[in-house]
């Protein structure tokens, strides 16, 4: 019986994934990823490789392993995915998130675009090459990490801090959010290479007065001065600010659709990208988004002191700035500590590497116009980054033009189209021909 291809294996790999839940709530009470780093573990070592899993934290576990290529004296490349996702509750489905479903041409569950999808593809990919003996001419670094969805603090970083010679000779590397189509109303086809990504701060505010009676004149009252800290941060708008990866990305639409470029009106040209635009006009201006309030245990008890918590980004290059509009937004009574901070990258869009994940694009799509843009979330190549590696988000899908693919991310019936990621896996395996 012959070996199945690439493309026959990787969505039911893709079902495999969704079915281990790997949910991470940010606290380490999830299920952990062990399962599925031994699922990825299994699946390598059938054709001759010889992972190592490495564990963190008690439920913490990366895979990390390396392909030799034919030219020991070329740079190494890394691929990244992670293991974990984010919660999701089985009631607000159309089906079990975590069923790992194949129907109506997609593959249904939580991870399916962020990013056991892109998993999936390196491995069917990884997997038919070995089979065949085909190694690409420079090494390559494939790493399944955990703890991405919480900031990959005992992920990706943990790696990069501890066991930083896992990576010896890696200048470049691709993973997550980019590399996907995006069909314009004049129907050309741009793929998004993420270039750049915001960077994060999560930060714990806290405002502190005298506890009293509720019945009473209270003027030090520390729930007032926390809300007033939190409406000024949530309303308040940061200017636009185009950095060089936006505004090219913005240029190339524009010269897509016959609209001349117009910087004192971008949001215009945000606007016609459909779903896509939440995505895109977040990387405009630095953001600030409350999400969390704490205060009190008793209407009648003034409290002592009051919570919030503020979902902070900032684009390259105005990370010192962000800063300082917000602690003057916080004022004097409010105090702010990280529960998460990161930094934000960008990288050029030229090169070796660029021109082959375009020629990729394009051999299996003609219409294929590759553009560089920037991610408002983050990923793990902010770790990656600090090695020196230039990060790229390149994890190729062919999408429908009706896809809300932005809305997918975190969102409920994630699901990817299976010929989208058969796509995906012909221009990988087109990509690793050709770098």
């Amino acid at each position: 019986m012959s070996n199945p291809s690439a493309e026959d294996e990787v969505a039911g790999l893709c079902s495999d994934l969704i079915r281990i839940d790997t949910t991470n709530p940010g606290d380490h009470s999830g299920p952990g990823e062990r399962k599925a780093a031994e699922y990825v573990a299994e699946k390598l070592a059938e054709v001759g490789l010889e992972p190592k899993i490495y564990e963190s934290h008690e439920k913490r576990s990366s895979l990390v392993v390396r392909i030799e290529g034919t030219d020991p004296g070329r740079d190494a490349l890394l691929i990244h995915g992670h293991l974990d996702v984010v919660p999701a509750q089985k009631e607000d489905w159309t089906r079990d998130p975590f069923g790992g479903e194949i129907v109506d041409g997609c593959v249904w569950g939580r991870g399916a675009v962020d990013m056991k999808d892109m998993d999936a593809m390196v491995l069917a990919v990884m997997r038919e090459r070995l089979r065949q003996g085909r190694r690409p001419a420079r090494d390559i670094v494939l790493a399944f990490l955990a703890d991405e969805e919480a900031g990959g603090k005992w992920g990706a970083h943990w790696l990069v801090d501890e066991h930083p010679d896992l990576f010896e000779g890696c200048t470049e590397a691709i993973g997550e959010v980019g590399g996907f189509s995006l069909t314009l109303p004049n129907d050309q086809r741009l793929y998004l290479i993420e270039t750049a990504e915001k960077g994060l701060a999560w930060m714990r505010l806290t405002a502190d007065g005298t506890a009293g009676h509720g019945s009473m004149v209270h003027r030090d009252n520390a729930v007032t001065a926390l809300a007033a800290a939190v409406q000024r941060l949530g309303e308040h708008e940061f200017p636009i600010q185009l950095t060089k990866t936006v505004r090219a990305f913005l240029e190339e639409v524009c010269d897509a659709t016959g609209v001349e470029f117009d910087p004192e009106n971008v949001e215009k040209t945000v606007e016609d990208l459909g779903p896509l635009k939440r995505m895109i006009g977040a990387t405009l201006r630095n953001t600030l988004n409350p999400t969390v309030l704490e205060a009190g245990y008793k209407a009648n008890v003034i409290p002592q002191s009051a919570i919030a918590q503020v979902d902070g980004r900032f684009l390259p290059g105005h990370e010192e700035e962000f800063f300082e509009t917000v602690d003057e937004l916080l004022g004097e009574r409010v105090s702010r500590e990280f529960v998460n901070h990161d930094i934000a990258v960008e990288t050029e869009w030229e090169g070796p590497l660029v021109e082959a994940m375009g020629a990729a694009l394009r051999a299996h799509d003609p219409q294929a116009r590759p553009v560089p843009y920037c991610l408002s979330g983050g990923t793990d190549a902010k770790a990656f980054s600090t090695l020196g590696m230039k990060c790229y988000g390149f994890a190729p899908l062919k999408l429908p033009k009706d896809l809300d693919f932005s809305g997918m991310f975190h969102g409920i019936d994630e699901r990817v189209p299976v010929d989208g990621l058969q796509f995906g896996v012909r221009v990988l395996d087109h990509f690793l021909d050709h770098i």
